[in-house]
């Protein structure tokens, strides 16, 4: 057997692990973890010839360990060495070794939590930290210390924070193992990072290394889609290169044959460049591979409790992660790393991705939990809690499904649903679905968990036109051979779930349900109804949209299957139509009949309806005969408060009347005089307003209401004779003439009056029992103002000579004495019987 430097700590791990039942493995990337530690703690003493279980993040990482320690030990896989993953699994009674994804784990866990027959469980490249492993990691801890305490536990890592999780397993043995990297030139290419232009600023590099470097490269990109973008411009810019080329994609859904392809050197000799995920940064030796291209990207899941959506972001690569990447270059011979970032840049970058727990949908966590028969996390041991909002929300969506009780403990139903390896809302659909109907309720569970085969720019998001293409490739009828591939794969999933829901035992329906309608099953949170061309609402209250171009953009109601929630609302990227009365049929749905007495806005007027809902939306609309009084008032009222205090029908002289209480209220000090002004008439308008609504229900019927004598109302009978008298509305003048007031907030009153008809008065009139004059604006015969002042006496003995010359020679038919406190007022232009000289 091949000598690696894990090796050199093997004696210590298993005494440490037949002393602590516990410990933590360090070992960089090519130390031999992997592949070595199991076949050589195999023989321990303490296994008692019990098996390992070897955890791997990924199902090709989980493929290829199970095929290396196999040729190892110079076997077939299946032997003494095999796997289970999804959709395969190569045992046998003799197997002593099996390599399992960890949300295998976490199903025998539940169907047996004693685990029997297994020795120790080793958790590898757990630095990954997806939601499986965290999950699986702590239901395992329980096991060991309630049920299992002989069961070993190894957790293995190149990257992670070792002590914390030593601190996790009890103050576990932390064993470091050196590893045989070999070393690794750097290229920095200075480029800042462009998120809009990913697959165009890798294929640069790429060109580059590929003409300066020897071997094969291995290239990161975020996502399918850049590979793909990337692919079809490297096959472009690589026409005319001498030296024969192989371009292989690289990711999770792509069959093992195609995975092969890209993993095993090219039997045709040609030098390689493969295009991969991270799915390539750790648990794989990709043969041939000595240059590594880093596109300076990863794409992650965050989940928004807020609106139980999750947003994929396409983020930065850590430092952590671009080590593992660049260490993919170095397992087999020196290598290079070119990297599309500066170096600064490269060193300022996050340490680590965020564990997928704190970040995503915790539905499936949920269930398993309660599954478990724990309805808080905090009952179990974990590197990183769940957050408490995200949890929630997963609690929240499960009750709705009808898996858990409001006490969050599992169900009947959720038991079920707990043992089908998928997410719990697919789980709750494929329980309902009637048992003449397990095709189409397979394909759709394939159609959704698998990769898309239509591009949904292109072809749109309808999921029927999906079950069409599977279709015509079943019939094989399909043309274009691009969807071959991806259709052959729907195709084994779906006959996979096909033969798990025919061994449940299903008996026919009598009814059968449109694929909207079965959708509708797992996502009745995600049921939307059309608001404008290509918007829509969700149950939630939620707005999402489609493209306006989409084929389903005109579809009353949709089931948004898939929803990426996006900066300011979501996008809807797989649906499918639903009909309205289906929506009243489907005994999963509950709706709800309301009673609705609201504001209108945009009629400005009450809405008296009464409507069948789903969640937030509405689905039919009445009207409402006798609804109540005091709703409707209330509506009103909010009417008001919506379109302000302006709406109501304020006149000229109601305004006057307002200030002229809001005037004498400010001077008389006295508490028992109410505010009339109009923040408080504002702030409290279910208290003075209210009961004058009677018969109100609009912005136009508000005008019918006496303003004034509900705001009289507000004063009491002496309240309102000292107003009378202390702020009166009219003065009479010299003349015999009745002129009114003019009042504002802050200000003495304003009296507007010619200047003739004040002949023979003295003193400026007074108000508020003589304590406030008035403001004169004294007036030209056309009723100019030719002055203002309080001051009437001083205007007599200072400026009246100077004011008549002008006034006598603009109108000379008009009466000018001398002397104006001895002569006549006068309303018109002289007085009857003249006194004074012209």
């Amino acid at each position: 057997m091949t000598e690696l430097p894990v090796q050199q700590v093997i004696y210590e791990l298993s005494e440490t692990l037949a002393t602590q039942g516990r410990a933590v493995l360090s070992a960089p990337p090519g130390s031999g973890k992997t592949t070595l530690v199991p076949l050589e703690l195999l023989n321990s003493p303490w296994l008692d010839g019990n098996g390992i279980l070897l955890l791997e993040p990924r199902r090709l990482a989980a493929r290829a360990a199970a095929a290396r320690m196999a040729s190892l030990l110079g076997e077939q896989i299946g032997e003494r060495v095999g796997y289970s993953i999804r959709l395969e699994r190569k045992v046998s009674r003799n197997t002593r070794i099996e390599v399992v994804t960890e949300g295998i784990l976490t199903r025998r866990l539940q169907q047996d939590p004693e685990l029997p027959g297994v020795g120790l469980v080793i958790f590898d490249e757990f630095h990954e930290r997806n939601l499986h492993s965290d999950l699986s990691l702590a239901l395992t801890l329980d096991t060991q210390q309630g049920l299992r305490e002989d069961l070993r536990l190894l957790v293995m890592s190149a990257t992670l924070d070792q002590h914390a999780v030593s601190r996790l397993l009890r103050d576990a043995a932390v064993i470091q193992a050196q590893g045989r990297q070999y070393p690794i030139t750097h290229h920095y290419l200075d480029q800042a990072l462009d998120k809009t232009k990913i697959a165009e600023q890798a294929v640069k590099a790429i060109i580059r290394a590929w003409q300066n470097e020897q071997g094969d490269l291995l290239v990161f990109l975020p996502g399918v889609g850049e590979i793909r973008s990337a692919q079809k411009l490297l096959e472009a810019q690589m026409k005319n290169q001498n030296q024969p080329v192989l371009i292989s994609p690289l990711y999770g859904d792509l069959s093992k044959d195609d995975q092969d392809r890209a993993i095993l050197p090219d039997p045709h000799k040609r030098r390689r460049i493969v295009l991969t995920t991270s799915i390539a940064e750790t648990s794989l030796t990709i043969e041939g591979i000595t240059v590594v291209v880093d596109g300076g990207w990863s794409r992650m899941p965050r989940f928004l409790p807020a609106i139980g959506l999750t947003r994929l972001e396409t983020v930065p690569v850590s430092k952590a992660a671009a080590d593992q990447r660049a260490g993919r270059a170095g397992r087999l011979g020196p290598g290079v790393c070119y990297r599309i970032c500066s170096e600064s840049a490269h060193n300022q970058s996050l340490s680590h991705h965020p564990a997928e727990i704190l970040q995503t949908d915790l539905a499936p966590v949920a269930l398993q939990l309660a599954s478990w028969g724990i309805a808080d996390p905090a009952q179990l041991q974990w590197l990183d809690p769940p957050p408490k909002g995200a949890f929630a929300q997963a609690v929240t969506l499960l009750q709705r499904l009808g898996a858990v009780d409001q006490q969050g403990m599992i169900t009947r139903l959720g038991r079920r649903m707990a043992e089908l390896p998928t997410h719990p809302r697919l789980a709750h659909m494929l329980i309902h679905a009637p048992g003449d109907q397990l095709q189409l309720v397979s394909d759709l569970v394939a159609l959704i968990t698998e990769r898309d085969p239509l591009s949904i720019r292109e072809d749109g998001s309808d999921l029927a036109l999906r079950l069409t293409l599977l279709q015509q490739w079943r019939e094989k009828s399909l043309s274009e051979s691009r969807y071959r591939s991806a259709c052959r794969h729907i195709d084994r999933i779906s006959r996979d779930w096909l033969r798990r829901l025919r061994i449940s035992g299903r008996t026919d329906s009598n009814g059968l349900l449109s694929a909207g309608e079965l959708l509708a099953l797992a996502f009745p949170d995600r049921i939307a109804q059309r608001s404008a061309h290509g918007r829509y609402r969700l149950v939630t209250g939620r707005a999402v949209r489609l493209a306006e171009d989409d084929p389903l953009a005109g579809e009353e109601y949709l089931v948004a299957v898939q929803l990426d929630a996006g900066l300011n609302e979501g996008r809807i990227r797989l649906a499918a139509s639903i009909g309205l009365k289906a929506l009243h049929g489907l005994p999963e749905i509950t709706l709800e009949e309301r009673s609705v007495v609201c504001w209108e806005r945009k009629e400005e007027r009450v809405r008296t309806s009464s409507e069948t809902c789903l969640g937030a939306l509405v689905l039919s609309r009445e009207k409402l005969i006798n609804p109540d009084p005091e709703a409707v008032r209330a509506a009103m009222i909010e009417g008001v408060r919506t379109m302000g205090i302006g709406a109501l029908p304020w006149s000229k002289a109601v305004r006057q009347w307002q200030l002229r209480v809001n005037w004498l209220v400010a001077r008389l000090d006295d508490p028992a005089w109410p505010d009339l002004s109009d923040r408080w008439l504002f702030e409290n308008l279910e208290s003075w307003l209210t009961p004058w609504l009677e018969t109100i229900q609009s912005k136009q019927q508000l005008q019918r209401l006496d303003l004034q004598a509900i705001l009289l109302a507000r004063l009491s009978w002496d309240q309102q004779q000292t107003l009378k008298s202390m702020a009166p509305t009219h003065l009479t003048v010299p003349s015999g003439s009745k002129i009114p007031l003019r009042y504002s907030a802050d200000e003495a009153p304003v009296l507007a009056v010619r200047l003739q008809e004040l002949f023979g008065l003295n003193d400026t009139p007074k108000i508020c029992q003589g304590r406030v004059p008035v403001m004169l604006h004294l007036l030209s015969p056309a009723h100019r103002p030719i002055q203002i002042t309080d001051d009437l006496a001083g205007f007599w003995q200072r400026t009246y000579a100077e004011v008549k010359k002008e006034l006598k020679g603009r109108y000379p038919k008009h009466y000018w004495p001398d002397n104006p406190l001895l002569a006549e007022a006068t309303h018109k232009a002289k007085p009857r019987k003249s006194g004074g000289s012209g």
